[in-house]
């Protein structure tokens, strides 16, 4: 039967089958050259097999699942997509590693209005930078375009982890006590959390002030500062997990949407509190531009921001200067911050920055 005159096709709908094809064909080495040992098969298949590691007694796997939030936005006006994708691994992996679990493998989903190879690729890249770092494999993924949905040029990504930990080895509020002493694994920017509030601040609903100095005086650009990339936690937490002794690392937070008191408290039992001191660590710069020019008051600065600690760990106290020293051993900058007590389930910020 003869195609009608004027048929419609796919593409003219705004789906790009072949565009779609190229992105695949780029991003397939980026995602093998991440593979562990246990992956089975080549991406492309309907479904990414990988086999639990060796040498487990009794495995338990750990799934996680996040994204990158309005960073995208930061990452789309300035069409700078390289980094956003390690943002998005170290929002997954350091979650799984909370639960004391080792990083196995992460899948990506990626949806756009129309869609760009070139664009793809910078993403994907990221991610697979990410996954080298954690040590995981990007075992596979799914590109979406939304034409009528999303404008063109929009873009966002999730991700989705997961990890294993042998079942007596895994974190939990359960094991966290009063005396155990609060590390903090510092992070050099807001991460992936608070820019609703961030961008409000300091650009005013727009875009156009990314390309000026990130506050007065400064060597770089504020689009440079908020793209500063998620540091990933979990390989330097997973060394200490195997330096130390097993039950002295009692619980893990990672510090996300929520800031330090919404997500420490995770990790706290309904009869303790932790006590944080926000000046045993210094407050990157970035946080004093947002607080002075919203003006942000410090309790909704510490509920919304990281501000300058990316995970939290609850230690045994006679391990804490072996754990920052490890840590630091990784390459990560880590100071004692805080402690817990006995208490009411509440996380207590002390100090002022």
């Amino acid at each position: 039967m003869p195609d009608p005159v004027g048929a419609l096709s796919y593409a003219e709908a705004g789906v790009d089958i072949e565009a779609g094809e190229r992105a695949v064909a780029r991003i397939r080495p980026l995602a093998a050259a991440t593979a562990r040992p246990e992956v089975i098969g080549t991406i492309g298949g309907f479904g990414g097999c990988f086999a639990v590691p060796a040498g487990y007694r009794q495995p338990v796997l750990v799934a996680t699942t996040d994204g990158v939030g309005t960073k995208m936005q930061v990452a789309r006006a300035l069409g700078r997509f390289g980094t956003i994708g390690v943002d998005l691994v170290a929002m997954c992996v350091d979650d799984l590693v909370c639960a004391g679990a080792e990083p196995l493998f992460l899948l990506d989903y990626l949806a756009v209005g129309r869609l760009d190879p070139d664009q793809v690729e910078q993403i994907v890249s990221g991610i697979a930078d990410g996954c080298r770092q954690a040590g995981c494999t990007l075992l596979g993924g799914e590109m979406a375009e939304h034409p009528g949905v999303l404008a063109d040029g929009d873009v966002d990504v999730a991700g989705f982890a997961v990890g294993v930990v042998e079942a007596d080895r895994r974190l939990g509020p359960e094991q966290v006590r009063a005396g155990d002493v609060l590390v903090g694994l510092l992070s050099p920017g807001l991460r992936s959390n608070g820019y609703s509030l961030a961008r409000r601040v300091l650009l005013g609903g727009g875009d156009e002030g990314l390309g000026g100095p990130a506050w007065p005086g400064a060597s770089r650009t504020l689009g440079d500062e908020l793209l500063v990339p998620s540091v990933i936690y979990a390989p330097a937490v997973m060394e200490l997990l195997q330096v130390v002794a097993p039950g002295v690392v009692h619980g893990i937070a990672h510090v996300t949407g929520g800031g330090i008191p919404g997500n420490l408290v995770r990790i706290v039992p309904a009869d303790l509190d932790a006590v944080v001191d926000v000046q045993r660590w210094e407050v990157p710069r970035i946080f004093a531009e947002i607080r002075r020019r919203g003006p942000v008051t410090d309790d909704e600065m510490a509920a919304v921001f990281n501000l300058g600690l990316g995970m939290v760990l609850a230690v045994a106290p006679d391990v804490a200067e072996t754990a920052v020293a490890s840590l630091a051993g990784s390459g990560h900058r880590a100071a004692v911050v805080g402690h817990v007590a006995e208490g009411t389930g509440q996380v207590q910020i002390r100090g002022r920055w």
